[in-house]
């Protein structure tokens, strides 16, 4: 991918290799951003702040056990999974996710059902919205409208650390550009537990399309606390779950660490 003067037809292999050895200073390609963008999300900076668990929202039991469930590690993947493979010969499981009966704060649809599917699917829908709005403006409005108090925040959210990463590495301002197009597709998913009826830690992996002059694809994969309120799920207190491993859907990696494909009940 060209960004600027760069020189295209790099193959993705090589683009991973120029990465892990600190790529040529100056050279910056769309593959090294959307991996910047993994890091972000999946929390790589240990300097970020996290979120504390709020005893407002919650009971210390269900607390403890939320805890739990959400620091438990989650099998890892090499970092090339993230990157296009083929497609395995294999037969994932299915998780059948109900379509959204509304539309919520931020223009994030709603109205999924208090089952982990839905809280999965509501997951799904938060994270789309943030991440094709393309600005930081955008992703800010989203997170404060779908954490709960002691969640994630418009500034410590990884989906905020996301998209400044990724706005940076592309040279652009906070506003984004009419020239900078993502695409963001939920096509697996997993729920990792559930603490009572109204807690669940669900992920998501997603194909994560972004075009600037040319257009580059890698897998994401988010993992959060939803909890049910006011009739909805939303990001739950506490601080970001354990990631999961971002493996190109459909291949051989992302079945192995337990993806499942998505599918509209």
């Amino acid at each position: 991918m060209q960004v600027g003067g760069v020189p295209p037809a790099w193959s993705p292999r090589k683009l991973l290799s120029v990465l892990a050895a600190c790529a040529v200073a100056g050279l910056l390609v769309l593959a090294g951003l959307v991996f910047t963008l993994v890091g972000a999300l999946r929390g790589d900076d240990p300097t970020r702040p996290q979120a504390q668990p709020d005893s407002r929202t919650t009971s210390s039991a269900a607390v403890t056990e939320g805890d739990a469930l959400a620091a438990a590690p989650m099998p890892s993947a090499a970092p090339e999974a993230a990157l296009p493979g083929p497609v395995s010969n294999q037969v994932a499981a299915v998780i059948e996710v109900p379509r959204a009966t509304a539309v919520g704060p931020a223009d994030v649809p709603t109205g999924f059902p208090r089952t982990p599917e839905g809280a999965l699917a509501q997951l799904a829908a938060i994270d789309v919205t943030a991440m094709q709005s393309g600005s930081m403006d955008g992703v800010r409005q989203v997170i404060a409208e779908w954490a709960l108090p002691g969640g994630p925040t418009s500034e410590s959210w990884t989906g905020v650390d996301g998209m400044a990463s990724l706005l940076s590495a592309a040279g652009l301002s906070g506003a984004g550009s009419p020239q900078l197009a993502i695409v963001v597709r939920p096509v697996m998913g997993l729920v990792k537990g559930m603490s009572g009826p109204e807690f669940a830690v669900v992920c998501v992996n997603f194909e994560f399309t972004v075009t600037v002059e040319q257009t580059s694809r890698i897998a994401i994969a988010d993992c959060q606390r939803m909890a049910w309120t006011g009739g909805r799920w939303r990001i739950g207190a506490g601080a970001e779950p354990a990631p999961a491993a971002a493996a190109w859907p459909g291949t051989d990696a992302a079945i192995a660490v337990g993806w499942r494909d998505l599918r509209d009940a």
